[in-house]
């Protein structure tokens, strides 16, 4: 897109026009730019409206009713943190008592919005020029945000009076890889370290998978689940992370969100190994533990919680007597243990008339597609299996979910 088809679009004008356009269809697209076009407008402005329409329509499900309102690229829809994330972000800088949240590489602004929503200032910053547009047009209904187009790096926190820093670095490279390297994401996180280490309080949205030897021991890391997927992990510092240096988990199951952390013992440094939880023997359920428990290394918490042990040395799956009925985990009650091997699966399968069904593997170091291709599914059945290691033993568990406590 031209900047200068992204300026039609951020007007008043070009997002009145937007508004007044129907609802996006993949059906009816072709026919909308046809039409569009023969009421004389420009094609490049034409596409770029029907894109914005088809990007807001994927958005609704990651960012709610708001996405209907916004301008959205592709780059950063897909860096968008979740609306309900970025309120759990913001309400951290309010419990701090920050006035003003300098948000270093805003995107599209998802972030300064929950922010300047719950009445503290913002300074969203951005380098791309579309992009930088786009958020100055979503932020505007805020007079506590402005947005300045600028490299992340290059604004002076104390020249804008700001008390805390939020940051969220591209991850990926120009080809859309993610970076594993921390210190290849842009800003780098060593350069946003020492920038969040000079305001009282901040934040910095990193991936979920990365490595110990890159959490320094002064942030609290707090890894994000949502609808039992894992969407980001945060370090927090100073008045930002009230709990102190460490590990926890946030884990939002619709509207209501559950944090698990380490209970009693005093702080646990977040680059510390991952505590080891006890081995017991198969009980009658199993026990999913929420990847955001996995990720900040609190298994062994859950354990304790809930009454329970993993199944096999370093595989996270629980086993007790008795269901959980916890916010952290999905628990199955065990049916059946079969054989491992691909014959005996198939003939497992074939004796029960399973046409359709989920396989989950932990530790089994199996291939799960090529097991399925080994079945043969015909009949009227469902079922759930769980591939997996019991006291170091290849297993196959036949299990059927526990519904949730309300």
């Amino acid at each position: 897109m031209e900047l200068g088809t992204a300026r039609t679009l951020a007007s008043p004008e070009g997002r009145a026009m937007l508004a007044a356009l129907p609802p996006y269809s993949p059906e009816t697209a072709e026919h909308m730019n046809a039409r569009l076009r023969a009421h004389g407008m420009e094609p490049d402005l034409a596409a770029a409206a029907l894109t914005q329409l088809a990007l807001r329509h994927e958005a609704a499900s990651k960012l709610g009713e708001v996405a209907q309102i916004l301008l959205l690229t592709r780059t950063g829809l897909e860096q968008a943190t979740r609306t309900v994330v970025t309120a759990h972000h913001a309400a951290r800088f309010r419990a701090a008592g920050s006035t003003l949240v300098a948000d270093l590489g805003c995107g599209l602004g998802l972030d300064s919005l929950a922010v300047a929503g719950l009445g503290m200032g913002v300074v969203a910053v951005e380098r791309d020029p579309i992009t930088a547009a786009f958020a100055t047009a979503n932020l505007e209904m805020f007079d506590e945000a402005r947005v300045l187009q600028r490299d992340a790096l290059g604004v002076d926190l104390a020249e804008l009076g700001a008390d805390a820093l939020w940051a969220d670095p591209a991850r990926r490279d120009v080809g859309g890889r993610r970076l594993s390297d921390p210190n290849a994401w842009s800003p780098s996180l060593s350069a946003l370290l020492e920038r969040a280490r000079s305001v009282p309080a901040a934040g910095i949205k990193v991936a979920p998978g990365i490595a110990s030897e890159h959490i320094p021991d002064d942030a609290h890391v707090q890894w994000v689940s949502v609808d039992r997927e894992v969407v980001e992990a945060g370090m927090w510092f100073g008045d930002a992370a009230p709990e102190g240096p460490g590990r926890s988990a946030l884990v939002v199951v619709g509207d209501r969100a559950h944090r698990l952390a380490p209970d009693g013992g005093g702080p646990v440094p977040p680059s510390a190994p991952h505590e080891d939880a006890p081995v017991a023997g198969l009980g009658a359920y199993l026990h999913e533990p929420d990847g955001a428990v996995i990720r900040a290394g609190l298994v062994a918490e859950l354990g304790r919680r809930i009454g329970a042990g993993i199944v096999s040395d370093r595989i996270a799956y629980l086993t007790s007597d008795a269901p959980a009925h916890s916010p952290f985990a999905r628990s199955f009650r065990v049916l059946e243990r079969v054989g491992a091997g691909r014959k005996a699966l198939a003939r497992a399968v074939a004796e029960r008339e399973i046409g359709e069904l989920t396989i989950k593997q932990r530790g089994s170091g199996v291939n799960v597609d090529e097991i399925r291709r080994g079945l043969r599914l015909r009949g009227p059945n469902r079922a759930t299996i769980v591939l997996t290691r019991v006291a170091g033993d290849h297993t196959a568990l036949f299990v059927e979910p526990v519904a949730d406590a309300p």
